[in-house]
């Protein structure tokens, strides 16, 4: 089974991305990687009408462990 037609979006940046999120509602999914969300669109399970695509934005890569004392 493929997945069924979409519209793609890759986020300038994370304002940009949270304005196509909050615009689409749960019509739209995230993706970073694809590794599980494109096999679920194979298969129904993940439908969408929207993918909005963070891989690229530099703010978001990385994690900081921050202790406060």
């Amino acid at each position: 089974m493929k997945a069924a037609a979409f519209a793609y979006a890759r986020a300038t940046s994370v304002a940009n991305a949270l304005e196509l999120l909050a615009a689409h509602g749960d019509k739209a999914k995230v993706l970073s990687g694809g590794q599980s969300l494109m096999p679920a669109m194979n298969f129904a399970v993940g439908l969408s009408e929207l993918i909005v695509d963070i891989g690229e934005l530099t703010e978001l890569r990385g994690i900081a462990v921050r202790t406060t004392s």
